[in-house]
């Protein structure tokens, strides 16, 4: 009786101890609200002690301890994690851009894994999974019951090693199976292009920890092509990251203006990040195109340019994380992610479960343009009169295929080169009225 009896009696010890000590290291002002309950420790060292000299395995008391510490992080909310090794490695190589694995932003919803986002590039992304995917299975094993860290682990692996998934997919009445092969994922955290002459384009696919410094770095070498007239802001599909690469990309567009702030429990949880003086982009047009997986950093630079009117905010509605987490550090090896405040875009809207409203929905959806090759026109015609000036049929455009391939495109272009058409016609308008005065 005393051996089984004497890992119980250490380990109530222990805990009594613990709840002793918790008024002080807290430094509540109520005495009873900061003790922790005594019962409910001794029931939790009986229930250890049960599992440990009844279960049908036997389980080393490290062991766990380690899942009582994972189930209590399990309870609390979908981003808050008790991060092992592997994880706390994995968490640090997203954060500078290069990762192994699927290529998936994932969280956890009803005991399921639920896809946030497919990077660009990965193999899940060029296997065609989406925001809102749940995946059921994993190799054959039900997710049901598995923490996070546990379907991760599963979807870890070298490098071609092929695993299989079970997908559940809304709108889709039957799950589908599909393989993957596991690779290196580099994320491209940031591209730049033309769409046509004047009209810049910048996708962010992560918010790492230079990202700040490559949207400046991109937006330069646009500028120094040619003069912007308007620039789209590429956020959809983006799963977050680092919220200081946030504030430094929303704050490549604000003048020195609030970009976001927190507030949480504890003291150092209530922060305000404001934007650098100046405006990177000289002032032109911007249209932010999000989707329902652009989360948590996609949305505070978001709600940041949307409050300030510094941007036309387009797509449908964002993911909803407006929570913070904070990862502590236990031990070398060892980390918990821990949701500790809510941030407020500047207008104090929290986005939690709530996103970022666009200030133009368009849905994403395959467009086909009506075909009028064969259509006459007084180009057409025999013994027609030239253009004076030369011209018969205007030049096909770069956008052209936009219309097809990407519609939240091409009505961003759209909308941008409105804006400008307008700008230069209420230009002139305005230099008349000065000096008709």
């Amino acid at each position: 009786m005393h051996t089984v009896s004497s890992p119980l009696a250490r380990l109530q010890a222990a805990l009594l101890a613990v709840a002793l000590i918790a008024p002080v290291t807290h430094a509540q002002e109520e005495d009873e609200a900061g003790r922790l309950p005594l019962d409910e420790l001794r029931t939790f060292a009986d229930v250890f002690n049960q599992i440990r000299i009844g279960y049908v395995e036997e389980i080393d008391d490290s062991t766990l301890l380690e899942y009582a510490i994972q189930g209590m992080l399990m309870n609390l909310d979908p981003h808050s994690a008790y991060l092992t090794k592997d994880a706390f490695e994995d968490l640090q190589s997203n954060t500078s851009g290069e990762f192994s694995g699927l290529g998936l932003e994932v969280g956890m919803e009803d005991g399921y894994v639920k896809i946030v986002a497919p990077i660009d590039g990965s193999p899940a992304a060029e296997a065609g999974l989406l925001t809102g995917d749940v995946i059921l299975k994993l190799d054959g094993k039900p997710v049901k019951g598995m923490s996070l860290n546990e379907a991760i682990e599963l979807m870890r692996g070298p490098k071609g090693s092929p695993i299989d998934l079970q997908i559940g997919r809304p709108g889709n009445p039957q799950p589908f199976d599909i393989t993957l092969k596991r690779d290196t994922i580099t994320v491209a955290s940031v591209r730049e292009r033309f769409l046509e002459p004047g009209y810049g384009y910048i996708r962010v696919a992560q918010f790492q920890s230079r990202t700040g410094r490559d949207v400046k770095a991109a937006l330069k070498r646009l500028m120094d092509k040619q003069a912007l007239n308007g620039l789209v802001l590429d956020l959809r599909n983006n799963p977050g990251g680092v919220l200081g690469a946030s504030v430094d990309v929303a704050g490549l567009f604000l003048d020195g203006e609030l970009v976001v702030y927190t507030e949480g429990r504890l003291a150092n949880s209530d922060m305000r990040y404001s934007a650098e003086p100046g405006d990177a982009s000289d002032g032109a047009p911007i249209v932010v195109l999000i989707n329902g997986g652009s989360a948590s950093a996609s949305e505070i630079v978001a709600g940041a340019l949307q409050d300030h009117k510094r941007a036309v905010i387009m797509g449908t509605d964002s993911f909803g994380k407006g929570s913070v987490q904070t990862v502590m550090p236990i031990s070398e090896s060892r980390a918990v992610k821990l949701t500790t405040a809510l941030y407020f875009t500047p207008g104090g809207r929290s986005i939690q479960a709530a996103g970022i409203a666009p200030d133009i929905v368009v849905e994403r959806a395959q467009v086909t343009a009506y075909d009028t090759s064969n259509q006459l026109s007084e180009a057409d015609l025999t013994r027609r009169l030239d253009n004076v000036n030369g011209d018969n049929r205007r030049a096909p455009r770069a956008s052209d295929g936009l219309l097809g391939t990407d519609n939240q495109l091409y009505e961003a272009l759209t909308l941008l080169k409105g804006v400008n058409i307008l700008g230069m016609r209420a230009a002139p308008a305005k230099a008349q009225a000065a000096s008709d005065g």
